[in-house]
């Protein structure tokens, strides 16, 4: 597993504020681990912290936005982007004002900020959420559709349609988060000439000018929007060249607004607050649809994490088969409950049991409908748990294992035939004259299906 990152020391930018054209100051400052991403404002009594979470985003024109007790963050996007472009976890980002700087419109500066200062590994290991299946969020008024699939990568593809002669539809993919900062960082924002006018006739882009924005005329410019053009830059003369980009900026590439969109998912995803390791597929994106996508797995992630659902591999060599269980536990078909131990240690195990309808108890609960019984699954965690016991001891085969104890048991989902149990057992507290104190779950289907504090003991027989 990948260890969490920050950086290695302080570094501080300054700038303006897009849309309010307020200067301000932003320091980037190393965090503990599990501290993720936060906002510190500190031109605000107490300077109050606003984490980069999905659930605080409360607008998205020209802009994510986000809001905790009253306290804005406004365009975090770009400088969220270059974090996780630059593969940190965990930093600080102090501000005395409520937007972030623009600087060129992209992401590159914070990234040449942080590479200054280096980054350093933390001990802790880095949560990753490993996409299993398909999942999606379509707006149904604009049609904009995003969507994850499994990858052994953390990879973003955008296919966007502006529906203009001048820009049309692009794509650009980054196939994996190395590539950031080479191919998307410097990626800078934009805008159409008829949505520029519509933001300066009412007072937004306070701190535009034409190196922070590029400009697609998509319309005729009146004489009047000329001078107003003008006066909103701060330039003598502005013309429209031949690729139909206001003055004279050179993009960097040919696809960059849509690189651009790909930027500003990365950095709009990163308020999931969690790693993805999967496939983005994203058409007409914007960070409407971003943000709630990302509150989307955001949920997911936390109910999955409620549930405590691990993963295991069915089809790894197991550490005993069916022939090693019964070598140590002295049960037998029809009450032999456990097929399969795929992992054991010294305070745990793993073990598995493929529920068939062939199961005896199937007979008579219920007839019809059959469910495995409950006392049933908590047998098959005690037996499990007897591996762990008797895997202490030379000579199991003369041992045996009774109850002591059962607290705490609840039942959370129904087991049915053609389902997989898995059974994990963690010891409480270390083994002891053969008393084996634990904590046992079952699952089956990505569901926690039942679990029980368990106390049991070994005793000698010959």
């Amino acid at each position: 597993m990948a260890k969490q990152t920050t950086i290695a020391a302080e570094i501080s930018l300054k700038g303006v504020g897009l849309h309010t054209g307020q200067e301000v100051a932003m320091t980037f400052k190393p965090a503990p681990v599990n501290n993720g991403f936060t906002f510190v404002r500190v031109d605000l009594e107490g300077q109050p912290i606003i984490e980069a979470d999905a659930n605080y985003v409360v607008n998205t024109q020209r802009g994510t936005n986000l809001e905790k007790l009253g306290v804005m963050i406004q365009t975090p996007e770009h400088v969220l982007a270059a974090l996780v472009g630059c593969d940190l976890d965990n930093v600080i980002i102090e501000l005395n004002a409520s937007e972030l700087p623009i600087m060129d419109g992209s992401s590159k500066y914070f990234v040449e900020a942080i590479e200054k200062v280096g980054i350093i590994e933390q001990e802790a290991e880095r949560k990753v959420y490993v996409v299993k299946e398909v999942i999606s969020y379509l707006d149904e008024t604009t049609g904009s559709e995003i969507t994850v699939i499994p990858s052994d990568e953390y990879c973003v593809t955008a296919m966007v349609d502006f529906g203009t002669k001048v820009l049309g539809t692009q794509n650009a993919t980054m196939k994996g988060i190395k590539e950031f900062k080479k191919e998307i960082a410097n990626c800078r924002t934009f805008s159409f000439l008829h949505e520029l006018e519509s933001l300066l006739n009412n007072g937004l882009i306070k701190g535009g000018d034409l190196n922070n924005a590029i400009v697609y005329v998509d319309k005729e410019i009146s004489a009047e929007t000329m001078e107003n053009l003008k006066k909103a830059f701060n330039k003598d003369s502005i013309s429209v060249k031949e690729n139909g980009i206001l003055d004279n900026l050179t993009l960097h590439y040919p696809n960059e607004a849509a690189r651009h969109k790909l930027l500003d998912i990365i950095g709009d995803l990163s308020l999931i607050g969690t790693r993805i390791q999967g496939k983005i597929i994203a058409n007409k994106p914007g960070h409407y649809v971003n943000t709630q996508f990302a509150k989307k797995i955001a949920k997911i992630i936390k109910l999955e994490e409620r549930n405590n659902v691990p993963s295991y591999d069915i089809n790894k060599e197991p550490v005993m088969d069916i022939h090693g269980i019964m070598d140590l536990l002295p049960h037998r078909p029809p009450f032999l409950l456990v097929d399969k131990i795929l992992e054991l240690s010294d305070s745990h195990v793993v073990g598995l049991k493929n529920v068939t309808m062939n199961e005896d108890f199937f007979v008579g609960h219920f007839p019809g409908a059959p469910v495995m019984p409950g006392v049933l699954q908590i047998e098959a965690m005690a037996q499990t748990g007897g591996i762990l016991i008797l895997s202490t001891v030379p000579d199991p085969e003369n041992y045996l294992t009774y109850f002591m104890k059962i607290d705490n048991v609840k039942f959370k989902n129904k087991v049915l035939p053609g389902d997989t149990l898995f059974f994990k057992c963690d010891l409480i507290s270390p083994i002891r004259r053969g008393i084996c104190h634990m904590q046992a779950y079952a699952y089956a289907n990505g569901k926690l299906v039942s679990e029980a504090e368990l106390m049991a003991q070994i005793v000698k027989v010959k």
